[in-house]
């Protein structure tokens, strides 16, 4: 099996990405709770914060590194919350912060249209210079008001119209099927078979 740093420090993104990615012989571990660790994602898109995030955790490691950068996009706020998706109302902020947040800025506002974007970068080593880059949308709406325990960040107002659900009410294993993340996952998937 070849280690594979994910440059992350969330739990769930590893059991996710880590049974996507058994089958290519990638064996995948969480970056350590370092400082060194630490880097602004000083981007203004997904894909420029996921290199900036797989370049460093690849530099300090010396490991291949998958990188993940995902947000919601309503195009109404002119794409907020975006790339400050996780900190929409303030460094600090707990997800339910965050989306009321997004509900209070919807207000009055009819079109609700949004959509969750996930960008996943794969680079070999810091220097890579033509890292793998595999990207996933997911369509929905911003609910009135939150529905369902389940899933994380703005799952709870995210409405599935075709589903007549929130994302927090889905299986794990559907939301995963649907989901950006499950997009971006696949495409990857499909990119490391076509470089194989």
């Amino acid at each position: 099996m070849k280690q594979l740093m994910l440059a992350s420090g969330n739990v769930g993104k590893l059991k996710e990405l880590s049974v996507a990615l058994t089958d290519f012989g990638f064996e995948l571990q969480l970056q350590p709770k370092e400082p060194a660790y630490d880097v602004a994602e000083t981007g203004t898109t997904f894909v420029e914060n996921a290199i900036i995030k797989a370049r460093h955790a690849a530099r300090i490691s010396g490991l291949p590194t998958l990188a993940d950068d995902s947000g919601l996009i309503v195009p109404a706020l002119n794409g907020e919350p975006g790339v400050y998706s996780a900190r929409y109302a303030g460094e600090q902020a707990s997800d339910q912060h965050n989306y009321q947040r997004l509900l209070e800025k919807l207000h009055g506002i009819d079109d609700r249209r949004s959509y969750f974007y996930c960008c996943l970068v794969m680079m070999q080593h810091a220097d890579d210079p033509a890292p793998l880059i595999a990207e996933g949308r997911w369509h929905g709406e911003i609910s009135l008001q939150p529905s369902g325990e389940g899933g994380f960040g703005y799952d709870p107002v995210f409405y599935l119209p075709d589903l007549n659900c929130s994302a927090a009410e889905l299986p794990a294993a559907e939301k995963l099927r649907l989901s950006h993340r499950g997009q971006a996952v696949r495409q990857l998937k499909s990119r490391l078979q076509s470089r194989a």
